[in-house]
């Protein structure tokens, strides 16, 4: 389904090389790819990607299409090496309101002097982009277009810009423990508050002195930091996202509030995780796509749980993720109803247990 075809279209004789496609799903990105594929030099096409599972996921499509175009994968759009002189930002619908506005912020820093920033959106009259741009770059002008959708282009002025970060702190803490302080940013779980969810989920879970955990999906995170007031100075916590801006976050939160025992993993596989090694697992998934991230960190975090260890999701979808429980750690499932949130809690039997 070709959702930008027709903008992508009307803007064709605009770009210029090289271009840089920045984010969108990984079929969004391909759309552009395989358009403009017929006008661009050899190496005039990139792709950013703050995901890794996007990322790969682009990658592969890219191969399948016989398709050439560089993936670029960073926590920030200016961490791009290269500049370029068109930046083509596709806006879904629905879309993060605050990363929308951080994007076109970094696409200033990565074009050069004069180069144009081209911003398609999928509503027809789009409210937030003309004014976030011209703010940004000074002028903003749209593309008449009689298909669904809108077009909004600037010019980069020559004058270099300060770096503005879109970023907020909050606060949380477990009982009367000590309360800490995270950093969030846009296109990470969880931005600007501890989210209801994670609160649920640490709330509900037993954590023992010295425990192995590991924060499944851990945002900026928030959960394994409070997991590790819990576990104590013996305990350790292995943070795992594929979003490499979230890794950025937790090594700088983790730090920040004196974690020493801990590593940060980014991954979109498990491949680097030791079976059997981890005494308490917590998983927060995505509520989207058929509850798909939920099935696999069901069925990827039993081999990583060491004999009478525990796992622990949090949900909304409990018809959906009970199943999926069931089927991978047997029916002994217990579900805890916390804050408006359902918490389920499997684990392995222990060594003595067998006997």
């Amino acid at each position: 389904m070709y959702l930008f075809q027709p903008l992508i279209e009307a803007i064709q004789p605009r770009i210029q090389y090289p271009a840089l496609i920045v984010m969108g799903s990984a079929h969004q990105a391909l759309e552009f790819v395989e358009f403009l594929s017929h006008s661009a030099p050899e190496g005039g096409l990139s792709c950013y990607q703050m995901d890794l599972h996007h990322g790969t996921k682009l990658s592969t499509l890219l191969k399948e299409k016989n398709l050439s175009a560089k993936i670029e994968l960073h926590p920030d759009l200016w961490d791009v090496p290269a500049q370029y002189r068109t930046v083509l930002l596709p806006i879904s619908a629905h879309g993060e309101r605050e990363l929308k506005l951080d994007l076109i912020e970094q696409a200033y820093h990565v074009l050069v002097a004069g180069g144009l920033l081209i911003a398609l959106s999928e509503y027809q009259a789009d409210q937030l982009l003309p004014k976030a741009m011209k703010k940004v770059f000074g002028k903003c002008s749209q593309l008449p277009s009689s298909h669904k959708g809108s077009v909004f282009w600037a010019h980069r002025p020559h004058e270099a810009r300060p770096r503005r970060r879109h970023e907020q702190k909050f606060h949380a803490r477990l009982g009367q423990g000590p309360s800490h302080e995270f950093l969030s940013r846009p296109g990470t779980f969880s931005y600007g508050e501890f989210d209801n969810g994670s609160r649920a989920l640490i709330d509900s879970a037993e954590i023992r002195t010295g425990d192995r955990i590991l924060d499944l999906g851990c945002g900026n995170g928030a959960v394994g930091i409070l997991a590790a007031d819990l576990a104590g100075p013996e305990g350790e916590i292995v943070f795992v996202d594929s979003n490499l801006r979230a890794i950025q976050l937790t090594e700088l939160n983790a730090k920040s509030n004196g974690l020493s025992r801990f590593r940060t993993v980014a991954t979109s596989e498990f491949s680097h995780l030791e079976p059997h090694s981890f005494d308490v697992i917590l998983a927060n998934p995505p509520y989207f796509a058929n509850s798909w991230v939920a099935q696999l960190f069901i069925e990827k975090s039993a081999p990583l749980l060491k004999p009478g260890g525990r796992f622990y999701l949090v949900t909304k979808m409990l018809n959906h993720v009970v199943p999926m429980m069931v089927q991978t750690f047997g029916e002994e499932i217990v579900v805890i109803e916390h804050r408006g949130y359902n918490i389920l809690s499997a684990g392995l039997p222990s060594e003595s247990s067998k006997e």
